[in-house]
């Protein structure tokens, strides 16, 4: 699954990014790669006294457009772990806004797993360029341009994160990260040293964003820089930045696991899109399971314990079985696939891309560090035992919304892991200050290009305190199934534009 992995934080900064084709403009020019002869290893090296176990460094390659800035390297932390980036950290991605970089937001993404790569989110759904494949048994894996690049409007970083996920890598086992909270910590020192090499960033309107498992990782994230926001104003601290956090953003995301884990029956058994015949022996066994998942969730609430939590967790993913056994999609119903969950030919090409050794090269990859893979399932299986996935996060998104900083979730309607009917009542039912304005304020249509995109309810002016988005025709990764949507979903949204027409 798509839920996230290792405090991967691979960055690529592109400045004054140019209207021209991404990587390859031609096959035959072998500029599928972008690359220039003679890269060195050598390093730039950036250090906070605040931070005094961290230090970020990084080089300039030339992947995808040589006429743009880039930095990529790895976030040090004490001897022993080292998350990659490709320009901004913890293997993470920054490219700068097409629009105006000195005055557009800053977005921070990152995907699932936990131990998922976040360049699934920038070669396969939103970031300057896709990637692709040439025709035929031998074909050739480029990178175009993306005209629906979510840093037309903003400059984003790609962040792979926690420990162990693409590039990012351990010498110690004591070391992996297993939970949420750590991994928390470490984005955030990656990103006081990120706006301590950056000033440039470090006013403008910050906004994380995140998808699947990311439900996890964004508010823990957005709870750590908002309580050290506040506690630089009252004690500023050892040169420390105040982050201007504005808003999170969620899609198809596991956050309130109470209310998503056990919806999987009603969306697989009774929904617009089931998979499953109601009367079927399959239907009649997830009912009965999904009241126990439910039980088992409370008790972990309750009472807070490994012990609790990880049964929890393994039994409730357990949900997703009969629809796995059915060869379908879980990312996308509409889609059949013999391998569940690994139905996408691109990941295949972007795990073919990254691990050529002239991109290994140009992006300074330690030569400690792994051969690169999408999703590791090592990670996985690290977080599941801590019962991490069936923990409480919903009350972090209560604090932060209650002071201020905006939520927009939105989720793909074909989705069935992270399926908009458990999406949409936990936004509808968590405690807030704007939930009665929400539960009030109904569904309206979202237009773009005069076609109906989807729904939206929402709290708040503007673009809304607390804003839920049904998206139609789309599947877990909404800005791969629905590009131009998705664009504007962002474009109103970090502007703070009504999104409904």
């Amino acid at each position: 699954m798509r839920f996230c992995s290792f405090l991967n934080l691979g960055l690529v900064l592109f400045a004054h990014m140019v209207p021209t084709v991404l990587g390859l403009p031609s096959v035959d020019e072998q500029q599928v790669l972008g690359l220039k002869e003679g890269n060195s290893m050598s390093y730039e090296y950036v250090s906070h006294p605040a931070l005094p176990e961290h230090s970020l460094r990084f080089k300039k390659p030339t992947l995808c457009d040589d006429s743009v800035k880039q930095y990529s390297g790895y976030l040090d932390m004490a001897e022993d772990k080292h998350l990659f980036f490709w320009s901004p950290s913890h293997s993470a991605h920054v490219f700068e806004s097409r629009s105006s970089p000195s005055s557009d937001p800053l977005v921070l993404w990152l995907n699932g797993g936990p131990g998922c790569s976040s360049m699934t989110g920038l070669l396969f759904e939103f970031g300057p360029c896709n990637i692709n494949r040439t025709e035929g048994a031998n074909g050739t894996v480029f990178t175009n341009y993306n005209p629906h690049a979510w840093n037309n409007h903003a400059n984003v970083i790609f962040m792979d994160q926690p420990v162990e996920t693409g590039y990012s890598f351990s010498s110690s086992k004591s070391s992996h990260v297993k939970t949420t909270p750590e991994a928390a910590l470490d984005v955030y020192a990656f990103l006081q040293l990120f706006v301590r090499r950056f000033e440039e960033y470090s006013t403008q309107p910050f906004h994380i964003a995140g998808e699947s498992y990311a439900g996890h990782f964004v508010p823990h994230i957005a709870s750590v820089v908002h309580h050290k926001n506040n506690q630089i104003v009252h004690a500023p601290s050892a040169g420390l930045r105040r982050l201007d956090l504005e808003s999170i953003m969620l899609g198809n995301a596991l956050t309130d696991p109470l209310i998503q884990m056990p919806s999987v029956v009603e969306y697989a058994c009774d929904g617009p899109f089931a998979v499953l015949s109601p009367d079927s022996p399959q239907c009649r066994d997830l009912r009965i399971r999904g009241p126990i998942c439910e039980r088992m969730i409370k008790a972990c609430h309750a009472l807070n314990t490994r012990a609790v939590c990880a049964p929890a967790t393994f039994y409730c993913w357990s949900l997703y079985n009969p629809l796995t056994a059915a060869n379908r999609n879980l990312h996308d119903v509409r889609l059949f696939c013999d391998s569940n969950p690994d139905c996408y030919k691109e990941d295949h090409w972007i795990e073919e891309y990254m691990n050529r050794p002239q991109v290994r090269e140009a992006l300074g990859v330690d030569p400690h560090a792994p051969e690169f893979v999408g999703c590791n399932i090592n990670t996985t299986l690290k977080f599941m035992p801590q019962g991490d996935g069936v923990r409480d996060t919903k009350s972090l998104v209560t604090e932060l919304v209650d002071e201020g900083i905006r939520l927009l979730v939105y989720v793909g309607n074909t989705d069935t892991v992270c399926n908009y009917m458990g999406n949409s009542r936990w936004v509808a039912e968590f405690p807030s200050v704007h939930k009665e304005a929400f539960k009030e304020a109904g569904y309206l249509p979202w237009t773009v290009s005069n076609r109906q995109a989807g729904v939206v309810s929402s709290a708040g002016e503007g673009a809304g305190n607390v804003t839920y988005i049904t998206v139609f025709e789309a599947g877990h990764m909404v800005p791969h199934d629905q590009p131009e949507a998705a664009l504007d979903m962002l474009e109103r949204w970090l502007h703070n534009v009504p999104l409904s027409n």
